[in-house]
């Protein structure tokens, strides 16, 4: 690869990571709620999800999304379902005021794995990954067509964590004005709402 390629998938990359979805709207959430750490750190599970489609796109095997629509069905349903679930959590939430709690009192695992299911149950995500990687692969370079997917891949997810950290930080900023029950139900109910269109969008979408 050489640097105008680079040039031309990092911006291009970077608008995909920062584009507001259901896993960084997570990321918001989770950093007002329990702080700016925990939020980066419950990142890892989308980047776990991320890497399993790249790989999947890496070896042909997403080619399955576009022929089996029963497939594709499944998945889009079950993440939707899963995103109408994470809403009607945030619906009902608690917003009496209390301290920020710490990864231990929420379970940094149930974040991580919040984040993973919520990632992993968009197939329009490993059909991105099929469609968009591979635009930058350059058939004629010395570098192996595998490595330079690895080598795009690998950026892909720095950049997607560089976006849970901005989407984070900016939760953690906004922390201190929902500290009070009435803009926590708000930003609760905002994120549920969110969520839900999400969802529906989710089920409206479409392989082509």
């Amino acid at each position: 690869m050489d640097l105008s390629t680079l040039a031309l998938f990092v911006p291009a990359c970077f608008a995909l990571n920062m584009a507001p979805g259901p896993n960084n709207l997570l990321s918001l959430n989770n950093a007002s709620r329990y702080g700016l750490r925990t939020a980066c750190a419950a990142g890892a599970g989308r980047l776990l999800a991320f890497a399993g489609m790249i790989a999947l796109a890496a070896m042909g095997l997403a080619v399955v999304l576009y022929t089996s629509e029963y497939l594709f069905l499944a998945i889009k349903v079950l993440g939707a379902a899963y995103l109408f679930y994470i809403a009607w959590q945030l619906w009902r939430a608690p917003v009496a005021v209390t301290a920020v709690r710490s990864e231990q009192n929420v379970g940094m695992m149930r974040l991580a794995r919040q984040e993973f299911l919520v990632a992993a149950g968009n197939p329009k995500a490993i059909l991105i990954f099929t469609a968009f990687l591979p635009q930058f692969v350059q058939v004629a370079s010395p570098m192996p067509v595998s490595e330079q997917f690895a080598w795009l891949g690998g950026l892909f997810l720095l950049l997607e964590w560089a976006a849970i950290a901005i989407y984070a930080w900016l939760g953690a900023y906004l922390q201190r004005w929902f500290n009070q029950p009435g803009p926590r139900r708000v930003f609760n109910r905002v994120s549920a709402a969110l969520l839900s269109l999400a969802g529906i969008g989710l089920l409206a979408a479409r392989r082509g």
